[in-house]
């Protein structure tokens, strides 16, 4: 099969559609029910026709698995449930071969409670070399028996864990999850040893988990909602950090992505600088709701803060951590907050593909790269899975409340007529499949023309083939209220109708592509969107 992307660039990130894989919940080659790397060698064609720039792996290193994998024992270290480290060599270079390149997830606050360094520092004790690597502190109150400090955390529940010694050690995330100290120097060198154990096997880039919070206020001072500087969020030595990383990828002409959660687009920006990350996830339009006013104001917003340092956009509709698009499109709040999400939140899930299906084609118009989450492409909804069958971490520490992020993990559906959709063989997967898995089924999708599978295949062909889309220029057209409209830099213009009622389409050549089909009278109806050439 020819490489689909052979002819780009050094700078092939700037534009790329990067696609996430779920290891877990991706294919099974092995028949256990987990997703594999041999699962995911032999559905490589799949990826290649779909026509994806590169491939991004969640952590795929040993782990407890605590938290789907983001608990890492051992980042050089393939874990059994996925294969070995020659499968994931074989995968990099077989990937490549296709034209695609490799992305792995590197994940820097913290490790697991498993890891060699954190059981060191247990068996060491108080004031050994081996917990300074972690934040170990002594307890406040008369006897040491409360926390160091009030910090919220990333996830429900308490940040610090008392030892039996007595002192206590922070977790922004779960307990198994111990937050590493970075103002350590061995820390930042055993970091930048994986990075470069990880490039000389191949790999094109790194995406960094939860990028902005490795550095803490050394004083470990309490939390005070609304006074800066945040005590472990956006501490400005984070960024001599990055330009120490920016030299190790620059030897191998590897490339960034950060997971930078910021509200500030002046401080988002800094991480975006020439010797730093070369991009990072926007997730203001994640988040952002199905609204043409708040879908503009964040692509004009998003667009201005990346533009001082010459960075591209990326833009992402969905991840391994939110509501799948077409079950958030489909109901009446169809923006994404953590904090509200809930059990039997209703959904038309017509109505959510439907506008799922415009929202592809505008994400992928738009300049910049475009991160597209495995079973995006199927047009998979968020799955409910029975409470007695939930693995996140996130359900158990909010004692039940939040459903947690297992619904949009689901493992795929390949074959519609195998056992569980082809997943794998015949034993039942980690997560349960939905009644109806298999009418998304890949196989089924690729014999009909009008499936989601059929749409992305050729909206992303065009995309690599019509000039102007990608990273360049964007120029907004007038438009009703209710409709996005912009014009590509080759001429190809976008058209999005987010209003009640169809509307006119701007004078035209040709209809590359729609959503949807266009009414008789060649008007674009609602929740649908279209790309027109000049």
């Amino acid at each position: 099969m020819a490489a689909p992307n052979s002819h780009r660039t050094d700078d092939w990130w700037r534009d790329a559609v990067i696609y996430q894989v779920y290891p877990r919940s991706f294919a099974d080659g092995d028949g256990d029910g987990t997703g594999d790397l041999a699962g995911v060698r032999a559905r490589l064609p799949h990826l290649a026709e779909l026509g994806v720039d590169a491939v991004w792996f969640t952590p795929w290193y040993v782990s407890p698995l605590v938290d789907g994998g983001y608990d890492v024992a051992d980042y050089r270290t393939i874990d059994p449930a996925f294969g070995t480290l020659g499968e994931a060599e074989k995968l990099i270079a077989e990937a490549r071969e296709l034209g695609i390149r490799t992305i792995v997830d590197i994940v820097p606050n913290h490790v697991s409670d498993q890891h060699a360094w954190f059981r060191a520092a247990l068996e060491a004790g108080p004031g050994s070399a081996e917990r300074e690597r972690f934040h170990f502190r002594p307890g406040r109150g008369e006897h040491g028996e409360l926390p160091p400090n009030d910090w919220p955390s990333q996830f429900s529940g308490r940040t610090w864990t008392r030892v039996p010694d007595g002192e206590w050690y922070l977790h922004l995330f779960t307990p198994e999850q111990p937050d590493l100290n970075w103002a350590h120097p061995e820390v930042r060198r055993e970091h930048e040893d994986v990075l470069r154990f990880w490039f000389e096997r191949g790999v094109a880039g790194v995406r960094i988990d939860s990028a902005a919070l490795l550095a803490k206020d050394p004083a470990l001072a309490d939390f005070v909602e609304g006074v800066d500087p945040h005590p472990y969020i956006d501490q400005d030595e984070l960024h001599d950090i990055y330009r120490s990383w920016r030299r190790v990828a620059d030897a191998y002409g590897g490339v960034f992505v950060g997971e930078v959660w910021l509200p500030d687009a002046e401080r988002f920006a800094r991480y975006l600088r020439p010797d730093e990350l070369h991009t990072a996830f926007n997730f203001n339009f994640l988040s952002c709701p199905w609204e043409a006013d708040r879908l503009r104001r964040t692509i004009d917003d998003t667009l201005a803060e990346h533009a001082p340092v010459g960075a591209p956009a990326t833009w992402v509709l969905c991840n391994h951590d939110v509501t799948r698009t077409v079950t958030r499109y489909g109901r009446e709040d169809t923006g994404f907050d953590f904090a509200k999400k809930a059990f039997g939140t209703p959904t038309d899930l017509a109505l959510g593909t439907r506008r799922a299906r415009a929202a592809a084609l505008l994400t992928l118009a738009l300049p910049g790269s475009v991160y597209l989450y495995q079973g995006e492409e199927l047009g998979l909804p968020e799955a409910d899975i029975p409470r007695e069958r939930i693995q996140d971490p996130m359900y158990f520490r909010s004692g039940g409340v939040d459903p947690g992020r297992d619904g949009c993990r689901v493992p795929l559906p390949w074959d519609a007529d195998a056992p569980y959709c082809g997943f794998g063989s015949e034993t039942e997967p980690w997560l349960p499949q939905p009644e109806g898995w298999s009418a998304y089924a890949a196989d089924r999708q690729s014999a009909d023309p009008g499936s989601m599978l059929s749409l992305y295949r050729e909206a992303l062909r065009l995309r690599r083939s019509t000039e102007g889309f990608g990273d360049g220029p964007l120029d907004w057209l007038p438009a009703p209220d209710g409709v996005l409209a912009f014009r590509r830099a080759g001429g190809t213009v976008c058209v999005v109708n987010l209003s009640a009622a169809p509307v006119e389409l701007p004078a035209h050549g040709a209809v590359l592509l729609a959503s949807g089909p266009l009414d008789g009278a060649g008007r674009l109806p609602s929740d649908t969107a279209v790309w027109l050439g000049a």
